[in-house]
């Protein structure tokens, strides 16, 4: 097949989506099909153009055998709602004049949403091109946004869910990367076809013997030798509910080995550090975010990896990635969490899940992990066994391309057909 990848968001740039469709592309093309990633010229998190990419309106690349072409988009700092919708709009613009210009016929268009006005985009190159379009749906927008309170005038939302059943009708297939959105979708649009691709981890770069050595180092170049690190990866937004991290790293203050490190960044991170500074918390420190290649040794560097988000019935249905990464590093998770994440925790028996935006909830779960190293080891053990099982990066795959060949009616035997 020849598959168009359309993503706002690609490596270099640092984030779930990001190395989620990376890894995508990659099996696709060493299982013999021709991949296109049409994306953004690498700007997130920071808000502004990568310096190597500066001054150009379109960079073409080559990764193996994968073509890369990256377009202009409207980067910007400030996160009030215009300017992001600028944002957004810019790239929708650029992707559509340069897709129609560089690209040919294809066979399928892969759109990752959000943002969801990229299906603009897709759905229009699709018609083009001559291809079946492909939803992949990582967030329900502007679900997502409402129940956050980012988006509240009713016209813009009323606009929106339009222009979301607007573009779910005309993809010839919708897939969604947790239970809670396909259910969602399902329920709305029963006529479509909607297949659950979740969220998982390339289980080979984390092997924990080799990687022991790694966060050992790690733990070194960051003076935390000998502490007792509790670690956070990952974006530092207003769906993390992080501040809760905060008030349990000052519930536990008193223990001098305790150590909470923040890696990545976000619209939240410089507020978060102002919280930790007011309440004076010497065992909380802040880094920059790193490149999706240092994450194992990060991890490994972690005795227990945190995973939080706020306490909105939405989120009930999210699957965050850093779970997933966490579990096959065999490092034991607390999880302020409810729902479709809990559940899954639950039954691999790969940590503890605690209320979310419950400080002294996590605070005790830290504590019983913290003396108890044998049952924290037990959980790690755990998790990496049901990742292993269940969510490989390179099976999910392979389950993504057997419905890629149902879609192109081509018969081929594939996970779907056994």
């Amino acid at each position: 097949m020849r598959i168009l990848i359309l993503s706002q968001y690609y490596p270099p740039e640092v984030g779930a989506s990001q190395n989620r469709l990376s890894n995508l592309a990659q099996y696709l093309m060493k299982s013999g099909h021709s991949v296109t990633v049409l994306t953004a010229l690498p700007n997130y998190l920071k808000g502004e153009i990568f310096e190597e990419y500066r001054g150009h309106v379109m960079v073409e690349e080559q990764d193996e055998n994968i073509r890369i072409i990256r377009t202009w988009i409207y980067a910007t700092k400030h996160k009030d709602f215009m300017r992001r919708l600028m944002n957004y709009f810019s790239f929708v613009v650029s992707s559509l004049l340069v897709g129609m210009w560089k690209i040919g016929r294809q066979d399928i268009v892969i759109v990752e949403s959000p943002p969801l006005f990229l299906g603009l985009s897709a759905l229009l190159l699709s018609w083009f091109k001559g291809a079946k379009l492909v939803s992949n749906i990582s967030d329900l927008w502007p679900e997502s946004a409402v129940a956050m309170g980012v988006l509240r005038n009713k016209a813009v939302i009323a606009l929106a869910e339009w222009l979301e059943a607007f573009l779910y009708r005309r993809s010839h297939l919708i897939t969604g990367q947790t239970q809670g959105i396909v259910s969602s979708i399902q329920s709305r649009f029963p006529e479509k076809r909607i297949a659950l691709i979740t969220n998982g981890a390339n289980v080979d770069l984390f092997v924990p013997d080799s990687q022991l050595k790694q966060g050992m180092l790690l733990r070194k170049e960051f003076g935390l030798e000998g502490k007792f690190i509790i670690g956070y990866a990952g974006l530092h937004g207003l769906a993390q509910g992080l501040e809760t991290i905060l008030q349990a790293a000052q519930l536990l203050s008193r223990y001098q080995d305790i150590s909470f490190i923040f890696f990545g960044d976000g619209p939240e991170k410089e507020q978060l550090i102002q919280m930790a500074d007011q309440a004076r918390l010497t065992n909380v420190h802040f880094y920059p975010p790193q490149p999706a290649s240092c994450m194992p040794r990060i991890i490994a560097a972690f005795d227990i990896t945190v995973v939080p988000l706020k306490r909105i019935d939405l989120f009930k249905g999210a699957l965050p990635s850093k779970m997933f990464e966490a579990m096959a590093a065999e490092t034991p998770l607390i999880a302020s969490i409810d729902g479709e994440a809990r559940a899954l925790i639950d039954k691999a028996q790969a940590g503890l899940c605690i209320e979310p935006e419950n400080p002294q909830a996590m605070a005790d779960a830290i504590l019983k992990l913290y003396k108890e190293p044998t049952f924290r080891r037990t959980l790690g053990q755990n998790g990496r066994k049901y990742v292993i099982e269940h969510y490989d990066r390179r099976q999910i795959a392979k389950k993504f391309e057997c419905l890629l060949l149902e879609a192109h009616h081509y018969e081929r035997p594939c996970l779907t057909k056994q």
